[in-house]
This record gives C-alpha cells, structure tokens and sequence, in this order.
C-alpha cells in the first residue's frame, strides 16, 4: 500500500474530530485524526497500547502525562501503554495529525 499523500486522505466534520484510518496490520494501526479550528481529542489513556502522534499539517497542542507542547507539521509526540493524552487543535487552520498505534485497536 503507497499513499502519495497522507493528508490529503483527510476528512472533517463541523461537529467534531474526524478519523480516517489509513491501514490496519496484525500487529499496527494507522490513521488520521482531522480536526477543525478549536476541536480536540478528549484527554483519554490505552491499556496495552502505545500510541505515536505525527502533526501533518496545522499546530496542535499535544497534552502527554503531565506534559504539553504546542507541535507544528513534522513534529510528533508519544504516549505510552496507560498514560493519559490528548490533543487540540489550538491554530486557526485545519489539523491533521497521524496516529499509530500498536497493537491495533481491538486486538
């Protein structure tokens, strides 16, 4: 599977986060979450789950633990298995951030 661009794969919605997954392995899960000026990703945590986070266009502020930074396209952040984490779109243009997780979610 090749993409020529991921964000250009993206979905939005007016209501809230869009999601569009991208590809789903045995072992790997990857999609994007779309967000709106304003939206956010709820603060939540994964059991047996780590997640990556890839800001592909747009500033998010990206909330891990007890950590926040406000990341721009090309950067990213990680939350481990059961740490809380969640993430904003604090610009006033679209975000589109790559979300992997592994395992995949339900396995």
């Amino acid at each position: 599977m090749f993409f020529s661009s991921l964000a250009g794969t993206a979905v939005f919605s007016s209501e809230k986060m869009a999601k569009t997954n991208l590809a789903r392995g045995e072992f790997m899960f990857a999609g994007l979450n779309c967000f709106e000026p304003g939206q956010e990703h709820a603060a939540h945590a994964h059991a047996g789950q780590d997640k990556l986070y890839v800001v592909l266009e747009g500033e998010a502020e990206i909330t891990v633990g007890e950590q926040m930074q406000v990341i721009g396209a090309g950067g990213g952040a990680f939350a481990a298995s059961g740490v809380m984490h969640s993430v904003r779109n604090c610009g006033n243009t679209r975000l589109v951030v790559l979300a992997v997780l592994a395992p995949p979610p339900g396995k």
